[in-house]
């Protein structure tokens, strides 16, 4: 399957341009819809490449005050509000943000005209010569991504962490672009490495995106607002692996049965991952130790004690991590020294402050029901639940027989509030409240010491804040207000 420890080559295996030629989009006129991150890295990338770029977007000026500033600095043309829709016609491509869906009506003339329809994602993947690492799933691609990240630089590599977490791909790009083009670089890339998180949003437009090592962590209902079915959803997810070949890898967890359904059937070489089973190879869990098979070869990875993520989720995010991290040959000195130093992402059950012996968890990444199980799962001690946000379609009573194991109160908020309650009517206390300040005070109030007050909402963001990077920053500021 993969070289072992033992085996060290001079070059990487990955060593090689990995993208086949794509399309020239010098002088094209280009559209790209959406002014957030990805939208503007995107413009400003077309921009450096010579394409005629203009952005979009359906808001109307007033709400879109840093971006337009962003982009009347570059110099980059704009239209916003109710003529958004005028700049899609007589255009050569079209570039779509994440967060704009790809069924949206404005883009039927454009699908009826064959005028092709791209993401940021893979707009970037074209101009990117070294090994892409990617990883899906519903939860746990943000922790997965920046492990995978440690791994790498701890062992010497040079890398890009990126994605759907937080830079765009497109960043890497321009800044090896206008290193080139100033005379700081050759050729060469600056990184060994690009590690990417994938959503499913964006998996939707790729065409070329060629991930070296494609992971797959789980695949439960999530963003069925946004999806027909969940059919649809998984469908995305799978696209990941489209342009692989035997030559690549996708690391796959087998404790999914939907994964585990699929994995023979992916084009790539499979490194399989389990907490429940002994594996003839890949990485799973024996006993206390995280154990792994590669080439015929056993060895004990680290054990579980030494490992600083909490919670049953996370050790499958590691036994993931370490998959790749054999595959990229890092030591396994450097592997257990990471692991044991590793606390994980931001919003991810991310411990934020002890005050009078109850401790606060802020996990505003948990945006689906699914995550907030896994949160739940991962604490023993008596929990104050604040949950609640904008209604993504999913199923709340799946919370019932956790939150009546260890849950004292759920102090619920947000848009989605009502529907919660009802889907959890027989549980008491619960409480719905107008803010994030009052649930935090709520929760407080009914705390007794080795208590924890634990955030994660189930839910998105867009309700009371910008996206669940705010919504987390926020919960931060007012738990250490507290006093």
């Amino acid at each position: 399957m993969v070289a072992t420890l033992e085996y060290a080559p001079t070059m990487s295996p990955f060593n090689q341009t990995i993208n086949s030629e794509c399309p020239n989009l010098h002088g094209k006129a280009v559209t790209v819809i959406g002014m957030g991150k990805s939208g503007l890295a995107a413009a400003r990338l077309l921009k450096a490449i010579g394409a005629h770029v203009t952005v979009v977007d359906e808001q109307e000026e007033a709400v879109l005050h840093s971006p337009i500033s962003t982009l009347t600095q570059e110099s980059i043309p704009y239209v916003a509000g109710k003529s958004w829709k005028a700049a899609l016609e007589q255009v050569d491509w079209i570039v779509l943000s994440p967060g704009v869906p790809v069924s949206h009506e404005a883009l039927v003339p454009a699908r009826q005209q064959h005028i092709p329809i791209i993401g940021e994602l893979e707009l970037a993947c074209w101009f990117v010569d070294i090994p892409i690492i990617s990883v899906t799933g519903t939860n746990g691609k943000s922790t997965t991504v920046r492990l995978i990240g440690e791994l790498l630089q701890a062992n010497g590599k040079k890398t890009f962490v990126g994605g759907n977490l937080g830079i765009p791909l497109s960043e890497a790009v321009l800044a090896h672009l206008s290193a080139k083009e100033e005379g700081r670089i050759s050729s060469e890339w600056p990184y060994d490495y690009a590690v990417v998180e994938v959503s499913s949003f964006q998996l939707e437009t790729i065409q070329r995106f060629h991930p070296r090592i494609a992971v797959i962590l789980n695949v439960t209902p999530d963003h069925l607002d946004r999806h027909a079915s969940f059919d649809e959803y998984q469908e995305a997810k799978w696209k990941m692996f489209t342009n692989q070949t035997a030559k690549d890898f996708a690391v796959v967890n087998m404790d999914d049965p939907l994964i585990a359904a699929r994995a023979d059937s992916l084009p790539s070489s499979v490194v399989t991952c389990s907490l429940c089973h002994s594996l003839t190879a890949g990485v799973w869990l024996e006993g206390t130790a995280v154990r792994a098979r590669m080439d015929g070869v056993d060895y004990t990875v680290a054990e579980r004690g030494h490992i600083a993520l909490r919670g049953d989720h996370n050790l499958a995010n590691v036994l993931a991590a370490a998959a790749v991290g054999l595959l990229c040959q890092c030591s396994l000195e450097n592997i257990r020294q990471v692991l044991g130093s590793f606390y994980g992402a931001e919003h991810v059950l991310e411990f934020v402050r002890d005050h009078c012996d109850v401790k606060y968890y802020n996990d505003s990444k948990g945006t689906n029901v699914d995550a907030t199980k896994k949160a739940l799962a991962s604490f023993d001690e008596p929990i104050l639940l604040i949950i609640g946000g904008k209604d993504k379609g999913g199923d709340f009573a799946q919370l019932h027989d956790l939150i009546q194991r260890n849950v004292k109160a759920v102090i619920v908020i947000g848009e989605a509030a009502q529907r919660i309650m009802r889907s959890l009517n027989d549980v008491r206390p619960m409480i719905a409240v107008e803010s994030l300040a009052e649930a935090i005070a709520c929760a407080g109030q009914r705390a007794n010491p080795g208590d924890v007050v634990l955030f994660s909402p189930a839910c998105s963001s867009f309700d009371m804040f910008k996206n669940y990077d705010h919504r987390g920053k926020e919960f931060k500021r007012l738990v250490h207000e507290l006093s």
